[in-house]
């Protein structure tokens, strides 16, 4: 175990005005606090907090958060208190402390509110001071270098998921690369065991294999830099075991296959010879397409930068090559850690210390949105997930401001990542100079400029189109916001109609009676419940005149409506649509999420009382039946039998907005012998209009035949069966 004075040496190693008193002091603090204690391995209990300490030590952690490291648990786990520590320490210490306390274990459990509002803590914690999640993510990767000492399997499972699932990932965010990889690997060793032992294995055989490969490869690289008066440092690293099978299991290939196991690393002295030794190297091997990446004019949000780039005939394979200066090595590895000045200036501790600093942790600012537009912790914890696990492509605004957004991101989502208001009042794109759908996919690259209206408000098909946390939060929030004022006025007027049978006018109720009883807070509450259907106009009423009995309002000639849903029967032999599999007489619907055709790979989905629902076998409704196998009916079209007929399919199509362009969609499904049974225009903008129609086809290669033709005209934007 590290003594005190071995722990003062390393930190005035790196910081020779650190406070060695001070540092002492929390040493002897915490261990007279944690005298009695044991780990589940049986050592002293401050084994941890010191070993924590020695983590953020090799990061050089200023003396502030050395002494937090070393006290992170006295408030959760023993008698001390928060005022203690402000006395003994001071205020900054005690605010670091009180923010990396574990309030609650931060566990994935079945009460997922209770795990997100955990998470909510944490972000809010790190947001105010960096250094907070620096000292959590070194005390879960020294609980994971002693999972195996937990004794039940249940729990250690937990604690990896959730290694995987939350502090990796912000490990990652914040460019901590060495502490993400150990957390992952660790974590992949308990949840995937055999999976880790089989790689390493072939790791090993692979290595032994290949060993003088790497030298050679290592050898001819700087000779060839060298030859071109560029002095390197060049180096060969093998990948973590957990990266390689994420690998395997995206591009769905063996170990053998992938070229990039072991990465080589080039060092040079600044900025002009990375570009420089790219060039020897390109003109030197066959570059690989695609496989370019320059993060060093583009870095990503987490400061990291270097020049990525694969090539051709090095030692007969495919090598990746990663280039970078000292200085950009350094923040690779270590990440934040590297760059953020505490000082008690500015806005106080673990103030950004530079703009370009502030832009690279945008992404901490965009979490915190969410969690102001998330309707619920569970929420807030899926679109956090969402906006920490996606790859990214780089976008930037006609004012050359670069922008990460996850791959699949939409203009939508661009627009969001600019300013909330942007994104609300989005109505088109320009592309690259081209006016462009907001449901196009984004490249890397594309200069985006967001065209907006006072009059836009976000449409409820967006939600389907983003791929970021916040812009989905923010969208089901505006929703939120205006289904709950349409309850309030549909509320509001069956209110008003239930006294007034009564010949009272709302306006002369107090309702306050009602409010109490129906635990609303305010008018718009209880008119709201009534919109949604939660209670009925006539409750209302009971509860402002209970001695009026039910139905006096009908009795005295008011007009009631009902707002059932009439049931319509159809016709017989309107679903007689030859299918076989099932018994005779079962009565069979065509499902209108996804509208199967004749020549779809089907299934059944048996509901009492109405019969067989035919899906296509990628229809998303069907997540809906996966806990209820026994509903699920193996059908296929019967071939053998006439009377199929006419079939309804549906597409959803984008046109230009242009004098013309309907008819000619309409001539092009005519001209293919579809007959348009249904039209509905759902969303239109200055260049363009969307659609949904109604296609009657023989079959599913019929209607192929028409989408192939509708693509072929210049009017049509985009066409796509819908498919939910």
């Amino acid at each position: 175990m590290m003594q005190q004075v071995e722990l003062v040496d390393r930190v005035r190693a790196y910081d020779p005005s650190a406070d060695a008193d001070a540092l002492m002091r929390a040493y002897d603090f915490s261990m007279d606090a944690h005298c009695s204690q044991t780990r589940a391995s049986g050592e002293p209990y401050f084994s941890h907090p010191l070993e924590v300490a020695g983590i953020l030590t090799n990061y050089h952690l200023d003396t502030a958060s050395i002494i937090t490291a070393l006290l992170h648990d006295t408030i959760e786990d023993t008698d001390a208190t928060s005022e203690e520590i402000a006395e003994l320490f001071g205020e900054e210490v005690a605010q670091l402390v009180e923010g990396v306390t574990k309030l609650t274990q931060l566990e994935l459990q079945s009460d997922r509110a209770k795990q997100a509002e955990n998470f909510r803590k944490l972000l809010l914690a790190m947001s105010r001071d960096i250094r907070v999640l620096l000292v959590k993510l070194a005390d879960r990767l020294h609980n994971m270098r002693t999972l195996e000492h937990v004794g039940s399997e249940e729990r250690r499972q937990r604690i990896a998921r959730e290694t995987m699932d939350i502090y990796a990932p912000l490990a990652e965010r914040i460019g901590m690369h060495e502490i993400k990889d150990e957390l992952e690997d660790r974590a992949f060793r308990e949840i995937n065991s055999e999976a880790r032992a089989s790689i390493s294995r072939r790791l090993g055989f692979l290595r032994a294999e290949g060993e003088d490969v790497v030298e050679s490869v290592v050898a001819v690289l700087r000779d060839v830099l060298a030859d071109a008066g560029i002095e390197a440092d060049v180096a060969g690293r093998e990948k973590s075991p957990y990266s390689i099978w994420r690998k395997m299991q995206r591009q769905q290939t063996s170990i053998e296959q992938l070229s990039d196991i072991i990465a080589f690393r080039v060092i040079v002295p600044t900025v002009p010879q990375c570009y420089a030794a790219l060039g020897v190297v390109h003109s030197r091997y066959r570059v690989v397409p695609g496989r370019f990446k320059d993060y060093i004019s583009t870095p990503r949000p987490n400061g990291y930068r270097s020049l990525h780039t694969s090539v051709l005939g090095l030692a007969d394979q495919r090598i990746e090559i990663q280039i970078r200066t000292p200085e950009m090595h350094h923040v690779a590895e270590r990440g934040v850690a590297a760059h953020w000045i505490y000082k008690d200036v500015g806005s106080g501790p673990g103030t950004i210390a530079t703009k370009a600093e502030s832009h690279q942790y945008r992404w901490l600012q965009e979490l915190l949105e969410i969690l102001e537009n998330a309707s619920a912790p569970e929420d807030f914890l899926a679109h956090t997930r969402l906006e920490m696990f996606s790859d990214q492509v780089f976008c930037f605004s006609p004012r050359g401001d670069v922008f990460s957004l996850p791959r699949g991101a939409t203009p939508i989502d661009f627009a969001y990542a600019i300013h909330t208001e942007i994104g609300d009042r989005a109505v088109g794109a320009k592309i690259n100079g081209r006016n462009l759908p907001l449901r196009t996919v984004l490249q890397n690259g594309d200069q985006v400029e967001i065209l907006t209206s006072k009059n836009q408000t976000p449409s409820p098909e967006w939600e389907k189109l983003v791929m970021t946390g916040k812009a989905r939060a923010r969208i089901r929030r505006v929703l939120r916001e205006v289904q709950m004022r349409q309850y309030v006025d549909l509320g509001r007027g069956i209110v008003e109609k239930a006294f007034g049978r009564f010949g009272e006018t709302l306006a002369d109720i107090n309702l306050e009676t009602a409010l109490r009883e129906f635990h609303a807070d305010s008018h718009d509450d209880l008119f709201a419940m009534v919109g949604q259907g939660v209670y009925t106009g006539s409750d209302v009423v009971r509860s402002i005149f209970p001695n009026r009995a039910d139905g006096d309002g009908e009795k005295k000639g008011g007009s009631i409506f009902s707002l059932r849903r009439r049931r319509s029967t159809p016709a017989q032999g309107e679903h007689a649509v030859p299918i076989s599999g099932l018994t005779p007489g079962i009565a069979v619907h065509m499902a209108k999420c996804c509208y199967p055709l004749p020549g779809d790979r089907i299934v059944g989905i048996m509901t009492t009382g109405k019969g067989a629902t035919v899906h296509t076998i990628d229809c998303l409704t069907l997540e809906a039946f996966s806990g209820s196998p026994e509903r699920w009916i193996d059908v296929a079209w019967d071939r053998e039998r006439d009377g199929i007929g006419a079939q309804v399919s549906r597409l959803n199509i984008t046109l230009m907005n242009e004098p013309g362009s309907l008819a000619e969609m309409a001539e092009t499904i005519a001209g293919a012998r579809g007959n348009i049974s249904n039209l509905k225009f759902t969303n239109r903008t200055a260049d363009f209009f969307d659609m949904v129609v109604d296609i009657e086809v023989e079959d599913a290669k019929h209607l192929s035949n028409i989408v192939t033709s509708l693509r072929g005209r210049r009017a049509v934007s985009t066409v796509e069966r819908a498919r939910s």
